[in-house]
């Protein structure tokens, strides 16, 4: 008895928390009085379901260990420069390796020192030029480029997850795919461009000082002064569209994005936006300190190697604030401070695949999932009923409280309910079945031996319990190697597949249990069973 009881309270505390947690889930409930005490909210839907976009993207991860070389060999130039070692701009030859000059013959052994202590490099040959000068080629190790190649996925993942959020999507989902590929899906999102520029733009933002000297003429034939690069300066036109117009820039930049701490949407008093961008402390001093020395010069703002704006310096500007003009929207100048806000990405990225999903075909598929599930799970319950009885009302019972705690665990988990997801719960509801019959047809087993029904519900329950538990272990099994190795859909089949068969496990063996034995508490020995 005591026991009874015991399985009783147990059974109502999971069953109140399930109830807890589905209620909110049920149409009309969420927004209201009772919504707003119950613990959970609406299930998550799926990109499927919802409606929304799916990208996979590919990043370039030859540019990222090019840029990576760039910085180490600009780090180890600097490096040997205050050891009074002076070498050339380094070369980068592969995205492996990178070649570097030293100007003095007699500063070998210095300059290799900085390369050991400053960079990951390997020597890999030391060539004598004319003059006194020595040419290195430096490598770094495979395990290095592996390493990196993790790290700047990593970043990418972070940097576009920063962007997505400052952009207001709820519950994206972002993970790294095999082969430098990321997978991006924004449910309840419709506009696939602006998504794709937000997330797709690297936004590498850099200053470079203008090179009003050189002849742009000549510089659009390919004939450069060295450390001079030709780059072009956007127009924005009436109909939206931008001209280019070419410019001689330096190479060096003289301020990078990375000292940017916040970027906001301003309007002139032209009532035109612009981007406001605001420095950290080191950034503000570097700015400060280059706008004091060129005065009246051009300074290009230079993003993604396109330049936005290229204005006089008329005074030395303190205070650690810029602003980046170019005949911005609104809506370009909010998409613009989005990326900065939240960091350039490390490489280039590329759409490899892009998906759409409408909402109202995500709202037929719901429409016809519940229909394919309230008809099959109707034809299951008339089936048990007609067949076995009492025992078949019992069954039907634990099977709705099956799916209640089902819906109820993908809300207390945070699980997003997919299509595959719903085939998932229909094939449950079999499973769920299955168990019961397996059950039912032990118990008739044991009546037909001429046990008593208390004895043969007894029996049979220990004897189909190990069964049950064999095959659904066997499936729990195959749904985690399903969740590990899947994507997206069949991850949602993978979690409802799991959360249904212990659910199942627990309504068809523990609460079936408790309802027969409040059935035969109190019935004589030789009472009949209608099973």
């Amino acid at each position: 008895m005591q026991s009874l009881r015991l399985r009783i309270i147990v059974t109502l505390v999971v069953l109140v928390l399930g109830l807890a947690y589905m209620l909110p889930s049920v149409p009309g409930v969420s927004g209201s009085a009772l919504g707003k005490i119950l613990p959970g909210e609406p299930v998550n839907l799926g990109l499927d379901l919802k409606g929304g976009i799916h990208l996979t993207l590919g990043v370039d991860m030859e540019t990222a260990m090019r840029n990576n070389l760039a910085r180490l060999g600009d780090d180890l130039k600097s490096a040997a420069r205050e050891e009074n070692i002076f070498v050339l701009r380094p070369n980068i030859l592969s995205d492996s390796r990178v070649e570097i000059v030293l100007l003095k013959a007699d500063q070998q052994k210095g300059f290799e020192k900085a390369v050991a202590d400053y960079t990951p490099f390997d020597i890999e040959s030391v060539e004598p030029m004319d003059g006194s000068k020595v040419k290195y080629v430096l490598a770094v190790q495979p395990t290095y480029k592996k390493e990196m190649a993790k790290l700047t996925l990593d970043q990418a993942i972070k940097t576009i997850r920063n962007r997505i959020d400052q952009f207001g999507v709820a519950e994206p989902d972002i993970r790294k795919q095999e082969g430098n590929r990321i997978q991006v899906q924004l449910p309840g999102l419709q506009d696939p461009e602006r998504a794709i520029k937000i997330i797709g733009q690297t936004a590498h933002l850099e200053f470079k000082m203008v090179d009003d000297t050189a002849d742009v003429a000549k510089a659009t034939e390919g004939i450069l002064a060295p450390g001079r690069e030709l780059s072009v300066v956007l127009h924005r036109q009436a109909n939206g569209s931008y001209t280019e117009t070419p410019i001689v820039l330096k190479k060096d930049a003289v301020l990078t994005g990375e000292y940017i701490t916040d970027a906001k949407v301003q309007l002139d008093s032209w009532n035109q936006a612009y981007v406001s961008i605001t420095f950290n402390s080191r950034g503000g001093a570097i700015f400060a300190n280059l706008t004091g020395e060129n005065v009246n010069k051009r300074m290009a703002i230079v993003l993604d190697g396109k330049v936005y704006s290229a204005p006089v310096i008329q005074e030395k500007i303190t205070g650690g604030r810029a602003s980046i003009t170019g005949q911005f929207t609104r809506e370009e100048a909010r998409d613009l401070a989005v990326v900065l806000r939240a960091g350039s990405l490390p490489a280039p990225v590329e759409i490899l695949e892009q998906r759409t999903v409408g909402p109202s075909l995500g709202q037929e598929s719901i429409d016809k999932g519940i229909m394919s599930a309230l008809i099959g799970m109707g034809m299951v319950l008339g089936f048990m009923i007609i067949y076995y009885g009492f025992a078949g009302f019992v069954a039907d019972v634990v099977l709705c409280l099956n799916i209640m705690l089902i819906l109820g665990g993908l809300v207390a988990f945070g699980a997003t309910l997919t299509l595959p997801g719903i085939a998932g719960i229909i094939l449950t509801i079999g499973m769920a079945v299955d168990a019961n019959v397996i059950i039912f047809e032990r118990i008739r087993e044991e009546l037909r031996r001429g046990l008593t029904v208390r004895a043969a519900i007894a029996e049979g329950y220990g004897r189909a319990t190990l069964t049950i538990l064999d095959a659904n272990v066997t499936t729990v099994i195959a749904a985690i190697i399903l969740y590990q190795f899947g994507t997206g859909p069949i991850r949602g089949f993978a979690v409802t597949l799991t959360l249904g068969i212990i659910t199942s496990m627990f309504t068809a063996i523990f609460v079936s249990r408790i309802l027969f034995d409040l059935y035969t508490k109190n019935r004589a020995d030789n009472s009949k069973l209608s099973i």
